[in-house]
């Protein structure tokens, strides 16, 4: 098994990691999905990544048909909308890797397209958009983890991949526990990126503030309690890998991006996804529910509807 032609789903921060590394693979044909004017502008502009643009091969989803490797790289809101496209991308022989946050997005794809088609993983980057394209240190990220949920541990595909990445700059590891890799990551997310969010403020404060300390134990305690309650075991990958890439102290994680920029989040899929699973198990997600709602509500403001004019009616405090 050889991976020769790799379509990239979603050219934002996590796919823009995959062009910059895979591209100048020898024998590989790397191509970006897209349709419309998103396909038009790709063609017209490119991908700057780290200061340089990359112009890769823009292809409908009929044309990618029969890619080795489709990796999936999308905003977790645009999922639902893109099986059609991701069922018309994937052949009798590809190969599906989700590199999205959360921890449902290969059910929802294997659901589509076959779970014989998926092969786990997930992404560790820390990357940041400006208007000057998407920057990431390549030194200190940790990179793509993946692999099969169920023996054998070392198949073919999980080989192909290997041979893939290798040489090409991208950090990646394999492992034996990818259901707990991806449940540690997502434990990363909901404990360091929505706290920070509502604060608006860089990763240090986590560091700096006995209360944002708090309130993050009090995310991880929620999410520890329900991984528990569905038999996954995050002590099997509490060690170093477990963590994330090394980052300043101004670090802005991807929710806190996307209220900067106006832009709605990922929260249904995580504190979201968490307080679904709560109830469903019976167990009380205080912190999450009121997480949900404070960054929805940021949302809403900056989607414009606090914006009072001096002569709208008074109302009554509640």
């Amino acid at each position: 098994m050889k991976i020769r032609s790799v379509a990239i789903l979603g050219a934002g921060a996590v796919g823009s990691y995959l062009l910059w590394g895979l591209t100048d693979k020898p024998g590989v044909t790397v191509s970006v999905v897209a349709e419309g004017t998103r396909a038009d502008r790709l063609r017209r502009a490119g991908c700057t990544i780290n200061g340089k643009t990359y112009r890769p091969q823009v292809l409908n989803p009929a044309q990618a048909h029969g890619a080795d490797l489709l990796i999936v790289a999308l905003k977790y809101g645009a999922l639902c909308g893109a099986l059609d496209n991701i069922r018309a991308i994937v052949g009798e022989n590809t190969t599906v890797m989700s590199l999205m946050n959360g921890v449902d997005s290969e059910e929802i794809i294997g659901a589509a397209v076959g779970d014989s088609h998926v092969l786990p993983a997930l992404i560790k980057v820390a990357s940041h958009r400006t208007e000057d394209g998407v920057f990431f240190d390549p030194d200190t990220t940790i990179g793509i983890i993946y692999g099969e949920p169920q023996p054998p541990f070392d198949s073919p595909r999980v080989q192909a991949v290997a041979d893939l990445f290798d040489g090409t700059g991208l950090h990646y590891q394999t492992t034996v526990h990818i259901r707990e890799e991806i449940w540690s990551k997502f434990r990363l997310n909901v404990c360091n990126n929505l706290p920070q969010a509502i604060l608006g403020a860089g990763v240090g404060c986590y560091r700096d503030s006995v209360h944002m300390q708090a309130i993050s134990d009090g995310l991880r305690r929620e999410l520890e309690a329900i991984a528990a309650a569905k038999g996954i075991d995050l002590s099997l990958v509490d060690s170093a890998v477990s963590y994330g890439s090394l980052v300043k102290p101004t670090a802005r994680y991807s929710t806190l991006q996307d209220l900067d920029a106006h832009r709605h989040t990922e929260i249904e899929m995580f504190s979201g996804a968490l307080i679904r699973m709560g109830q469903e198990l019976g167990i009380p997600t205080p912190y999450n529910e009121y997480t949900y709602h404070m960054i929805k509500a940021m949302e809403e403001k900056n989607d414009g509807l606090f914006d009072y004019g001096e002569g709208e009616a008074a109302t009554r405090a509640r």
